[in-house]
């Protein structure tokens, strides 16, 4: 979807009118078990930066979702970045370019998360939106 990601859900000015055209997905935190999919061990010669951003994935709650493929793809990012960032060169800026695309396509931003309509919540703002539409049907049982 080209263009700037859309809003999360709760910033939308219209809530009244959803956008039922595409499903979404929320997720609240540890509401939805680990996947049973295993992730690959963080090598010791990859790059201080790029252990930090695989180990981050292994705890993000999008790596739930995560196929074999997914995993492997983010071996395959940590490892190439591993050796630019190691590189006497430096990092290109083409190489950052193409690593932020395929890390985007992992979901690691919350605009490509976004973008898919997949929202992640606490479980303390889940209370509160519960809280918030039992007092909505409270009312609703009063006065309609």
């Amino acid at each position: 979807m080209p263009g700037p990601p859309p809003k999360r859900s709760d910033q939308r000015r219209r809530r009244n009118k959803p956008d039922e055209s595409q499903p979404k997905l929320t997720v609240v935190k540890d509401e939805v078990p680990r996947a049973a999919v295993k992730a690959p061990r963080v090598s010791p010669s990859w790059h201080p930066l790029m252990k930090d951003w695989f180990r981050s994935l292994k705890e993000s709650r999008q790596a739930q979702f995560y196929e074999p493929s997914d995993w492997q793809t983010a071996r395959l990012l940590a490892e190439v970045m591993s050796q630019e960032l190691n590189s006497e060169k430096g990092v290109k800026a083409t190489m950052l370019a193409e690593f932020n695309s395929a890390a985007g396509s992992l979901l690691t931003t919350e605009g490509e998360r976004r973008r898919l309509r997949v929202e992640f919540q606490g479980a303390d703002e889940a209370a509160v939106d519960d809280e918030s539409s039992s007092v909505m049907s409270h009312y609703r049982e009063l006065f309609l």
